[in-house]
């Protein structure tokens, strides 16, 4: 074959691979489109909204134009005990839940990995609370943990005083705890289970010839392989549990005693029950920026170093 004829041939591969590559473009784009609008419509117009809306301020109902005032809005907020209660609520639950439940999840995840009689059967019935919408959840346990509920009729067998659960400020949040965890508890076994079996058995295998007892092994194999699987998990149970609002607005209404008036069920209770969006937009800025931290602390401790390998 002559010099000319391999430029030639050499071209039309050029030629044959840019348009390939451009029609791999614009399949991408096709894929990605509907998720991008969505992401741009349901998330970011939203938050630049909520942004521009807590430095305005305005009568609610009137027809003339909110007038821009700055931080006073914030200044306003800062300065509401009922604002810093919400903050504290807030704070509080998921310091509590969002440990509590990881916790739980990785342990039964592990367990379930193990040759265990029934195996698929008892992932099917932990996980199978998270396939139950929340408000059907929330009216399940708002029954069983009503005074004369079918929980306090069981304590009341072993001749234990029964408990006022959701109506009591010292038992409120850690009713809303265990509600929480029942659904969630399941649903991010799941993503563990998944991460557990992708760990390469070798690594197993060579701990076993070393000597390690199942602590060491859990310890220097198990938790640096899943630290991807768990990171996700992490950052997602933390913002969910954030925004956690059905079973507030269902079974609360943020009370008793503001003790359950978590941040996100004060945004909507300002915004559509006091008619003071300007003042909701603001903590919801507040709920943000508290959120973005906290993954942002969880993305340095867990974020590097996935596998420990090269």
């Amino acid at each position: 074959m002559t010099a000319p004829s391999l430029l030639t041939q050499a071209a039309g591969s050029r030629r044959k691979g840019a348009r390939i590559t451009r029609r791999n473009v614009v399949a991408a784009a096709l894929f990605l489109a509907p998720t991008v609008v969505l992401i741009v419509v349901l998330r970011i117009v939203p938050t630049v909204s909520a942004v521009a809306d807590s430095t305005r301020s305005g009568l609610p109902g009137s027809l003339a134009a909110p007038e821009f005032v700055g931080v006073d809005v914030f200044t306003k907020m800062f300065s509401s005990a009922s604002f810093w209660n919400s903050v504290t609520q807030t704070l509080v639950f998921n310091v509590i839940v969002n440990p509590l439940q990881i916790l739980l999840a990785l342990a039964l995840a592990v367990l379930l990995t193990r040759n265990i009689p029934g195996r698929g059967l008892w992932r099917t019935l932990i996980f199978l609370p998270a396939a139950v919408p929340l408000a059907g959840s929330t009216i399940v346990w708002g029954i069983a943990l009503r005074p004369d509920g079918p929980v306090n009729g069981f304590l009341e067998l072993f001749g234990l005083p029964a408990q006022p659960w959701f109506t009591s400020p010292d038992q409120v949040i850690m009713s809303l705890i265990i509600l929480a965890s029942w659904i969630g508890i399941g649903y991010w076994m799941m993503f563990l289970i998944a991460g557990l079996n992708d760990i390469p058995p070798v690594y197993y295998e060579a701990a076993r010839i070393d000597g390690a007892g199942a602590l060491r092994t859990f310890f220097s194999v198990t938790l640096p392989m899943l630290r991807r699987p768990l990171l996700f998990v992490l950052v997602a149970d933390t913002v969910a549990n954030f925004v956690l609002f059905a079973p507030v607005q269902i079974l609360t209404g943020g009370g008793p005693e503001g003790r359950s008036n978590f941040l996100m069920y004060d945004i909507f209770h300002r915004s559509y029950e006091l008619s003071d969006p300007y003042q909701a937009s603001a903590e919801l800025v507040v709920l943000l920026v508290i959120m973005i931290a906290i993954v942002a602390v969880q993305f340095k401790l867990l974020g590097s170093d996935d596998t420990g390998e090269e």
